[in-house]
């Protein structure tokens, strides 16, 4: 019944009947810039080309078939999902290849990848548990392939394996059984991705890359050279394609940008540089209770925020402080003036504004729909997320 849900879903983009303007949006609305995020997207795909890797974009970030098939025109290798339900959505859209980068361990998810595993699709899986490996041995239907990658840990602590007794193992389960095929490895260090500090980000990708190397050795030791050796993310694109042995970077965030990210520091820059502010949530002012602060109808429920608030651009002197599930008020410039007449503030009731959201992911699950601005700076169109809620 649930992945009949999923697969069930809206996944096209609707047409407006006609443009209107992002003050006309019922707030608060999750704001996609189109030529904003094409540009992202084109940036990611000519970097990575320079440097011969591919990328497998994360649609854990949009959840968006169509954006997903964007990627994919763009060159991307295929497309990764986090949970089983992400991918069902996905496959039913028509994306040819997807990466599940969370390993399953029961029976019952197990027989939803055997559901949305066809002839047409490259499914791919990692795998760091026996537990995991029995699953599938055990759901699998006989005429169907699926590549396995072994799931490696280093210091992250998260998912992944470290034992080599372990990998062997797997290893010999995977190519002891004709269902399945070894594809390659992953490795994640999603404690690196928000270093500040270049050099310091640089510095803990690499080691956590070297600490592997004894398992790439083992590898190689079977006669194995790993097809896929895929990870890395938006915080370490600049950074990963300097491993020789790389095939492909994880990239998520990059097409949105958050305000996470964009506190990362760059090579020269204490800013995250490469890629533009595409996404962000526009809320209504609705309430002015003192002249100090007024009120948008964005709160937690329209922003997700697990370190900092949102942030509007357009007003780089007033502060967004979260004040419950349904409002989010504003800190202004001080005063000596009345409601209303707060000439530094810019912010007037019924006006609406755009945030740049904390944590891109999250947010976008907190959201039905794209409302997606064009080049003319109107709103065209809604793309369905279609992946909203597939947390299984």
């Amino acid at each position: 019944m649930a992945l009949k849900a999923v697969t069930s879903r809206p996944v096209e983009p609707v047409m407006l009947s006609q443009p209107i303007s992002v003050d006309q949006l019922p707030t608060p609305a999750l704001v996609l810039d189109r030529p904003i995020m094409d540009g992202n997207i084109q940036a990611m795909a000519k970097h990575l080309g320079r440097h011969s890797k591919g990328f497998r974009p994360h649609s854990k970030t949009h959840k968006c078939p169509e954006i997903a098939k964007q990627q994919i025109t763009a060159g991307a290798v295929g497309i990764c999902t986090a949970k089983v339900s992400e991918a069902a959505v996905m496959a039913n859209a028509g994306i040819g290849s997807i990466l599940v980068t969370s390993p399953i361990s029961t029976r019952d998810k197990a027989q939803v990848v055997n559901a949305i595993a066809t002839a047409q699709l490259e499914l791919l899986l990692v795998v760091d548990s026996i537990e995991g490996m029995l699953a599938m041995q055990a759901e699998i239907d006989d005429d169907k392939r699926i590549g396995l990658l072994l799931d490696l840990d280093a210091s992250t602590g998260r998912t992944g394996l470290r034992d080599n007794d372990l990998l062997l193992r797997l290893l010999d389960d995977i190519q002891s059984d004709s269902r399945f095929n070894f594809a390659g490895v992953q490795h994640y260090a999603g404690h690196v991705m928000h270093v500040h500090d270049f050099e310091k980000r640089r510095d803990k990708s690499m080691r956590a890359w070297e600490r592997l190397a004894d398992k790439f050795e083992l590898l190689e030791q079977r006669g194995m050279r790993p097809e896929i050796v895929t990870g890395g993310g938006t915080g370490t694109f600049d950074i990963d394609v300097t491993l020789e042995y790389l095939t492909d970077i994880q990239v998520g965030s990059y097409i949105f940008m958050d305000e996470e990210y964009r506190q990362v520091g760059g090579v020269d820059s204490d800013r995250f540089q490469g890629f533009d502010l595409a996404l962000t949530v526009a809320c209504t002012a609705i309430s002015q209770p003192q002249p100090s602060t007024i009120t948008v109808d964005g709160g937690y429920k329209a922003f997700a925020s697990d370190s900092v608030n949102p942030v509007c651009d357009a007003l780089p002197d007033v502060e967004f402080r979260f004040a419950g599930d349904e409002h989010g008020v504003l800190i202004l410039p001080s005063a000596d003036t009345a409601p209303g007449e707060n000439e530094a503030s810019r912010v007037r009731l019924g006006q609406v504004l755009e945030f740049a959201v904390p944590h891109c992911d999250p947010t976008v699950n907190l959201h039905d729909q794209y409302w997606i601005r064009e080049a003319d700076g109107l709103i065209h169109s809604c793309w369905p997320i279609s992946a909203r809620g597939c947390s299984w």
